[in-house]
Order: C-alpha cells, then sequence, then structure tokens
C-alpha cells in the first residue's frame, strides 16, 4: 500500500475530503449535517491521505492554530495512518512558524494525542452529543 498525504484548499479537495467526513462524523458518529458544514472549510488548509490512491483519511487546520475534522475510515484505523497524518499537520504548522495547535480531542482520543505531544487543557464538556477535551502542543520553545 503506497500512502501520500495531498494539502490543499476545500475547493481542491473536498471531493476527496467530503465523503471520509460524511462517513465517520455524520454515519458513524450521528452529527447532524448541520454540525459538520460549516465556514472554517473555506478558510482551513486541508489535508488527505490516499492509499493507493483512494481517498482514506483527513482533517484541517483552521487559522486560529486549531486542528479540526481528524478521520480515519473504520477500515484503515488501527494501522498508524492518523499519526502519520498528525505529523504531516505539525510539521507543515512548524513550517509556516505557528506558535502552537490546538484541538478538541473526543475523550476516547487523548491517549493519541497526548502521545503525539498534545497535553490536555480544562475538564471535558459535550460537542454535539460527545465529550470532548481541549488539547495544545506548543511549537515554540519559551525562552
Amino acid at each position: 500500500m503506497t500512502l501520500q498525504i495531498r494539502t490543499g484548499t476545500w475547493a481542491e479537495l473536498q471531493c476527496d475530503a467530503k465523503p471520509i467526513r460524511e462517513q465517520v462524523f455524520i454515519q458513524e458518529q450521528g452529527i447532524a449535517e448541520a454540525d459538520e458544514w460549516d465556514a472554517q472549510d473555506q478558510v482551513s488548509q486541508h489535508f488527505v491521505v490516499y492509499a493507493d490512491e483512494h481517498p482514506i483519511a483527513t482533517a484541517r487546520l483552521l487559522p486560529n492554530h486549531s486542528i479540526g475534522r481528524v478521520a480515519v475510515l473504520a477500515a484503515h484505523r488501527g494501522q498508524g495512518i492518523g499519526k502519520l497524518l498528525m505529523l504531516d499537520m505539525i510539521q507543515q504548522a512548524q513550517q509556516q512558524q505557528r506558535p502552537l495547535l490546538q484541538l478538541s480531542s473526543q475523550v476516547h482520543a487523548i491517549a493519541f494525542y497526548q502521545n503525539l505531544g498534545f497535553e490536555v487543557r480544562g475538564e471535558a464538556y459535550l460537542e454535539c452529543g460527545i465529550p470532548h477535551i481541549e488539547m495544545q502542543m506548543n511549537l515554540v520553545e519559551s525562552a
């Protein structure tokens, strides 16, 4: 299996990213379509992972340094695809000289993000009926 990560605008990648998010968030997790699609897609940098040219994972990086909509198709979970995607996003954010990255993790995924270097911030809360928690990673060394 050959893996490739492409990054671009929503206009460039939505035909590949949208079906993944529909499958994972709307169908599997029961999130309402109105909650899934927002204006942030237009201003975000999007990432799509391809396995042998088939889109299997996606995420977006917002102007406010937030990572969101991280999704890997069920058949490809547990193979390190999400980690590969996140490492690529972290590397891009460093190249863009962003000071930090933040995300709202589903509570079940906290350890996944902690292993990448994110730290929990605050208390868990419900978003679209699913427990989430804020997490952050500083990208610049403090003096």
